[in-house]
Order: C-alpha cells, then sequence, then structure tokens
C-alpha cells in the first residue's frame, strides 16, 4: 500500500524522462545531473540517471523500466510532458513518488494531431514518422488508476503545447506548483530544483 510521501525514506536515485522528440542531454536533463550532484547522500552524490528514451512509446517504456531497475526501488521519477505520462506509468505500477512537468495527460489525441508527421530528434539525429501505432501503443500504457498522493505536479500557465488544465483535472488532489506565464519547457525549472528534490526527501540549496 502507498505510504503518504511524508513517511518515505529520502531516495537513493533519481530518474528523469524528457518529453517527445527530446534527449538524454537536454538543458532539463543536465540540470536535474547538476542538482542531484550536489546532494551527498550516503556518502556519494545522488545517482541521477536521464536515459534516452525511444521513440516508439512501448520501447521508450521499456527503456524507462529498464534504467528504474539499475537504481532500484527507492527512486524518485521525473518527467516532462511525454515523459511525464511515462513517469505516471511507473509510479502507479511501482508504487514511486513522482514529479510531472507539464505531463502529457491525453497523448493518444496529441498522437491523433501528429499523424504523419516527421520528424529529426535534434539530440540523436534519427528522423521518424508518427504513425497510428505510437497511438496504439500509449492507449495500452495508460494506468487504469492515478493516485495524487505520490505526485507533484509542476504546471505553466502559458504552456504553449498542452492546456494545463487537462492535468490539473487529471491530477486533482496532488501537491500542485503553477508557473504562472510558465512555457511547455519549462524554461524556469532552475528555481524549482529545491521542490523537486524535496519531493525525494532531500534539500537543495537554491542556486
Amino acid at each position: 500500500m502507498l505510504n503518504d510521501q511524508e513517511s518515505r525514506s529520502p531516495v537513493d536515485a533519481v530518474l528523469y524522462l524528457h518529453g517527445f522528440n527530446s534527449g538524454s542531454e537536454s538543458p532539463k536533463a543536465k540540470l536535474m545531473r547538476a542538482a542531484c550532484g550536489r546532494i551527498i547522500h550516503q556518502g556519494e552524490p545522488l545517482a541521477c540517471v536521464t536515459p534516452q528514451l525511444p521513440q516508439r512509446p512501448q520501447a521508450a517504456y521499456e527503456t524507462a523500466q529498464a534504467a528504474l531497475e539499475s537504481l532500484g526501488a527507492n527512486t524518485l521519477v521525473v518527467g516532462s510532458s511525454m515523459g511525464g505520462f511515462l513517469a505516471s506509468c511507473l509510479a502507479e505500477r511501482f508504487d514511486l513518488a513522482a514529479v510531472l512537468l507539464n505531463p502529457a495527460v491525453r497523448p493518444t489525441h496529441l498522437i491523433d494531431e501528429l499523424l504523419g508527421t516527421e520528424f529529426v530528434n535534434d539530440y540523436t539525429g534519427k528522423r521518424f514518422t508518427v504513425d497510428a501505432s505510437h497511438g496504439e501503443e500509449l492507449a495500452r500504457l495508460m494506468p487504469p488508476k492515478l493516485d495524487p498522493r505520490r505526485y507533484l505536479l509542476m504546471l505553466g500557465t502559458a504552456d504553449e503545447t498542452l492546456d494545463c488544465r487537462d492535468a490539473f483535472k487529471a491530477y486533482a488532489g496532488c501537491r500542485t506548483l503553477i508557473e504562472p506565464g510558465g512555457d511547455h519547457g519549462f524554461s524556469r525549472i532552475e528555481k524549482h530544483l529545491p521542490a523537486i528534490l524535496a519531493q525525494g526527501g532531500h534539500c537543495l540549496n537554491a542556486y
């Protein structure tokens, strides 16, 4: 049974999951690794893994799960946009605390809007085209329910990609931080790193 976040021990690691067509070397991923590096936990810098996720949803989930298994059960999972969706999938399945940055709550609808669109990933150089199977895989991954006790939800009110009200409703009852004027990429994340790490039971001094 899920314990309240306050009763959990400080996490041993952080798993950061990037968004759609982003990468493990994105600015947010680098900031997360740097922040974790400033926290000493059990005599070592707090472990932080930011895997490069494949574009196929099922493969992305499997990559994220493998990274989680390498870190252990006492891990804080942080996800941005589509990575927020995957973070929710992992959090519900493995009973984890999580932080969601402008999460995608209806990802199959997003895929419907992108069908046939070709993308190039700036971090890997790989090209891919969105097709119907992307939506089918996302539908199979959808958690049957969301427990608000496990989440810190961070929303930007000026998200140019997603309607923040959808996430606000989907995760009703969870801890919520609203960034007035915040964009989809949550570009002002640096000032919120202490709140993110606090969700995992750690204290990070502000930059």
